[in-house]
């Protein structure tokens, strides 16, 4: 079996990034070679891969699907946003600029022949590539420039498959309007479609489908069912929060749960660092925006952010500083990572106006940090606490001074309640994230033994691929993979405004 596919969206947060990991799961499961492909990813969730650069975290997870280790290859522009009207480009796991969104515009075609060059290098090395879209193809009014819906599958010669999001309502309409809004060109890519969470009686849902296809000539491949139990590494982590708890967290081993509250950054990264601790049973984890959800809190965690000094300048205008130091005069642990850690520190220098000028910090570390130019990525190992530890690191911040002493041999601080790293995936280690459940000490819970996240991490992928594999068409979805969209498709028309009489 050879060939590719990419799979597009009605809308951001339609399951793009879940059905590529699930056909990816399927494949791999029959011997195909495969890889993950993003070619434009926005996202402050991101991780290093081994050859030293930085990609989208859900092409990571893709990845892991794919039994491979993430490559630079998999997503070769990732755009970082540090405030609503700039964003940092990645290009090919390194920096290369901040763009405005009008001048990114004027970089796209260059960039086009890097995604091509880059996707058609996968497709010499595996026998299929499945690729995922970004946000929408029916943004029409971004079509001239796009390199990660239609102008991909156009330069690529790929095959589409839509996927829309049934819980959102109105998906039937999503579906045949994102067809309707391209061109003949572009439509006859467009393969079929693939309706995800939903839930109900799908005798319902059946004859919504059948008209589907009279109005556009194009089958639905299949029903993806709602699942409760999938929430990790997801594309933007905030979006499966349910009840203001993250994760499905099982009751606790001992006769008390422990409330985990982490703060909601405006320009939070890797938020994906808190599913670690919402894996464990008893461990209740909630992102909090209001200085009122930090009372009772027994853990306090300052994530990471993709602009720490405007991030703490809303801290302290929310009144959320004051709960957090508050927290920390009572005695009560408060962690900090990355952008969260250099927060925690007396001062932040910015000498090269990387961000938004210099800052006092919270002062619960003997920390001063500034700011480099260039952006530190690492991989690295060591011990905490005893344990031993790996994780990656992602910023521009730099340690000149700490008191404190280490966290994880020289890197890091702690004190005897305050804790903070630059790590990334530290809480993703088993060891030490018991410990750190322990140091918490709530009195009446007791931290589970035998939690093991990747194991979590390689269920939650099984769990994906049981569901591509049971509700979608595979013998269909194979043959649009090896050949393409049929080439007896019809073009669909959503007719021409008349006006009245």
């Amino acid at each position: 079996m050879r060939g590719g596919l990419l799979v597009a969206g009605t809308t951001s947060d339609a399951g793009k990034s879940a059905l590529v990991a699930g056909i990816c799961r399927v494949l791999v499961r029959r011997g195909v070679r495969v890889a993950p492909f993003k070619a434009q990813n926005m996202s402050n969730n991101s991780v290093v891969t081994p050859d030293g650069g930085e990609i989208g975290r859900a092409q990571a997870m893709q990845a892991h699907a794919c039994g491979l280790a993430p490559s630079t290859a998999f997503n070769p522009v990732l755009l970082k946003p540090g405030s609503d009207r700039s964003s940092q480009v990645v290009v090919l796991g390194r920096v290369d600029g901040t763009v405005s969104a009008r001048s990114y515009y004027e970089r796209k075609s260059a960039l086009l022949d890097v995604v091509v060059d880059t996707l058609a290098g996968l497709r010499a090395q595996y026998d299929v590539v499945v690729c995922e879209g970004a946000g929408s193809p029916a943004e029409i009014n971004l079509r001239a420039s796009d390199i990660a819906n239609m102008g991909l599958a156009q330069a690529a010669d790929l095959p589409v498959v839509v996927v829309g999001d049934i819980d959102r309502g109105g998906v039937l309409a999503h579906l045949f309007g994102t067809l309707a809004v391209l061109d003949a060109a572009d439509q006859a890519r467009i393969a079929g479609f693939v309706i995800n969470k939903f839930r109900g009686d799908p005798g319902l849902l059946a004859p919504g489908l059948d008209q589907l296809r009279t109005l556009t000539g194009r089958p639905t491949l299949g029903v993806v069912p709602w699942a409760d139990g999938l929430w990790l590494d997801a594309e933007d982590s905030l979006s499966v929060v349910s009840d203001g708890v993250l994760g499905r967290p099982a009751p606790p081993r001992g006769d008390a749960w422990l409330n985990v509250a982490v703060v909601r950054l405006p320009r939070i990264s890797n938020a994906t660092d808190a599913e670690a601790l919402a894996c464990e049973p008893g461990v209740a984890v909630r992102y909090v925006t209001e200085p009122s959800r930090l009372a009772g809190a027994d853990l306090v965690v300052l994530p990471g952010s993709k602009a720490t000094v405007a991030d703490l300048a809303w801290l302290r205008r929310t009144g959320l500083a004051d709960a957090v130091l508050a927290h920390a005069r009572a005695g009560r642990p408060v962690l900090g990572i990355c952008g969260g850690y250099q927060m925690l520190g007396r001062t932040i220098a910015d000498p090269h106006g990387v961000e938004s000028g210099d800052a006092e910090g919270l002062g619960l570390l003997d920390l001063e940090i500034a700011f480099d130019v260039d952006k530190h990525l690492a991989t690295p190992h060591g011990t905490a606490w005893g344990e031993p530890v790996s994780g990656y690191e992602i910023h521009h911040g730099r340690v000149v001074r700490s008191g404190d002493p280490g966290l994880i041999g020289a890197e890091g601080s702690e004190t005897d309640r305050v804790w903070g790293t630059h790590w990334h995936g530290l809480l993703e280690n088993d060891g030490f994230r018991r410990r750190l459940l322990g140091r918490v000490g709530r009195p009446g819970f007791v931290a589970a033994p035998d939690t093991c996240f990747a194991d979590e991490r390689e269920r939650q992928l099984d769990l994906l691929g049981d569901l591509v594999e049971q509700h979608l068409d595979i013998g269909a979805l194979d043959h649009v993979i090896s050949h393409g969209a049929p080439r007896d498709l019809p073009v669909v028309t959503s007719g021409l405004a008349v006006s009245p009489s």
